[in-house]
């Protein structure tokens, strides 16, 4: 068995000295652009969809409610009510919620029964919009 003097046999080249590529050696190729898109858009723009279309802003809950006034300007209080049972006493319950939702021609009076909608906030209170009514009043 042979043993190695120092600078003897298999020796890696210098570290400041490293091998140049060959000059006649053609540079890596350009990669070219993709291809322009040749067949129409599936989706159709955002500006086109009616905000009264359901996947116009995604999943907005509605509920149906009476208004219970109608006193001030471009709002209305609707009163919502649910039935619900007692998990205890199974009992039905009835719970109401009150939502403060925008009206903008004032046309929904108290009593009438309409749909309200999810809506971005408004004002300090309002996240709900009328969407359209579901019966008058009845006057006798």
């Amino acid at each position: 068995m042979a043993t190695k003097k120092k600078g003897e046999g298999d020796a890696a080249p210098p570290k400041g000295k490293q091998e140049k590529p060959a000059a006649n050696a053609a540079p890596a190729p350009a990669k070219a652009p993709p291809p322009p898109p040749s067949a129409p858009a599936l989706v159709a723009p955002v500006s086109t969809i009616d905000a009264s279309h359901p996947e116009a802003h995604g999943f907005r809950r509605k509920l149906i409610g009476r208004v219970t006034s109608d006193k001030m300007n471009k709002t209305v209080t609707v009163e919502v009510v649910r039935s619900s049972m007692d998990r205890v006493y199974k009992k039905i319950i009835r719970t109401r919620a009150r939502y403060k939702a925008h009206d903008e021609t004032n046309q929904y009076k108290t009593g009438d029964r309409v749909e309200i909608q999810e809506h971005r906030p408004i004002s300090r209170n309002k996240r709900w919009l009328v969407t359209k009514l579901v019966a008058r009043r009845v006057e006798e």
